[in-house]
Order: structure tokens, then C-alpha cells, then sequence
């Protein structure tokens, strides 16, 4: 809104309160496009515990643990929403739900929980070890949280200068385009 007020107080009348409404609406609907999906995206807290989660579940593997042993300890250590899906996984695998069943319920809307579930539910099912899988993924999903904060880092820059770009692009026009323009076309349409 600030930058359609700012190029309808810079053009002025009625043809800049048109162009004050058309710069704030393409400003708004560009900024929309460039910010990320709010119903379609996965809880980001699920992201960032992951890693966490992947290394202290290697730990219990690694000490003889179970996974529904596992899990259940590691959903005391973890905070929400992990918490609750661990829980859940370790309460229906002492129930004897199928693993496969339990750790892909706990990964259905967070794709980033699939290879987890799959890890899990590999060494729950044909006792594969689990811990080098499990330390790999905490590794990789470190590297991709790192490589995700730095686009966002580059997306602030881009959306900081976008309204800069609107409100000073027209000042220069207007203030030092417009004037050599007219100055020129005066001076070859005066009559001689």
C-alpha cells in the first residue's frame, strides 16, 4: 500500500491514484507469488527437529535398543509436534501395529519424515541396522536446513528492495528523465 501511495503522490491527480493502484496491486501479487505456500507446506518445526530426532534415535539403535523402545524414549527428549508423533509410533508398535503402518502415519503430511519412517521401519521389520542410515540423514537434513536458510537470506534481500525499486524507479523517471525529455523536445519543436 505504501508504495501505491508513494507513486500516486509522485504522478499525481487522477492518472496517479490509477497508477498508485495498479503499482500496489502488482507489488502485492508479485509478493505473494515469491512467499512460500502456507496450507501446502509441512510444519517447519517437524523439519528442524528432525535431524535431533534422527541422531537420538541412532543413539537408543545403537545401545541394543528397539525401535519401539526407541522411539518412545526419544519422544520424551523431543519437543511438539514430535513428541506426539513418536509417541504414537512407539504406542502402536507395543500394540503390534505393523511398522511400516505406524512410522508411515507419523510421516503423511512431512515428506522430509519419509526416509526416517522407511530407515525405521526397514530395522523394525527385518532388523536392518539403522544407525548409520539414521546419522546420514541427520547429516543431510543439516546441510538442507543450511542451504534453505540461505534462500531465504537471498529472498529478504530481493523482497527489501522491491519496494524500493517501485517507489525511487518512477522519482528518477519523473525527476530526471521527464525533464531532459522535455527540455529536448522543446528545444527541437520550438519554431524557428
Amino acid at each position: 500500500m505504501a508504495a501505491g501511495l508513494c507513486v500516486a503522490l509522485l504522478v499525481g491527480g487522477a492518472a496517479g491514484v490509477l497508477a498508485g493502484a495498479v503499482a500496489a496491486f502488482a507489488l502485492q501479487w508479485g509478493l505473494r507469488r515469491l512467499s512460500p505456500r502456507g496450507a501446502d507446506a509441512p510444519d517447519p518445526r517437524l523439519e528442524a527437529q528432525l535431524p535431533l530426532t534422527a541422531e537420538l534415535l541412532a543413539a537408543c539403535l545403537g545401545a541394543s535398543g528397539i525401535p519401539a523402545e526407541a522411539a518412545a524414549a526419544v519422544s520424551r527428549a523431543v519437543g511438539s509436534p514430535m513428541r506426539e508423533r513418536l509417541a504414537a509410533v512407539a504406542a502402536g508398535l507395543r500394540m503390534g501395529a505393523e511398522p511400516s503402518d505406524c512410522w508411515g502415519r507419523a510421516a503423511a503430511d512431512c515428506p522430509g519424515l519419509a526416509p526416517l519412517g522407511r530407515c525405521l521401519s526397514a530395522a523394525d521389520a527385518d532388523g536392518a541396522p539403522p544407525v548409520a542410515t539414521l546419522t546420514r540423514l541427520a547429516r543431510e537434513q543439516r546441510a538442507a536446513a543450511v542451504r534453505a536458510a540461505a534462500v531465504r537470506t537471498r529472498r529478504a534481500g530481493v523482497l527489501a528492495t522491491a519496494p524500493l525499486g517501485v517507489c525511487f524507479l518512477p522519482a528518477f523517471v519523473l525527476v530526471g528523465v521527464v525533464p531532459v525529455v522535455a527540455g529536448l523536445a522543446s528545444a527541437f519543436l520550438a519554431p524557428r
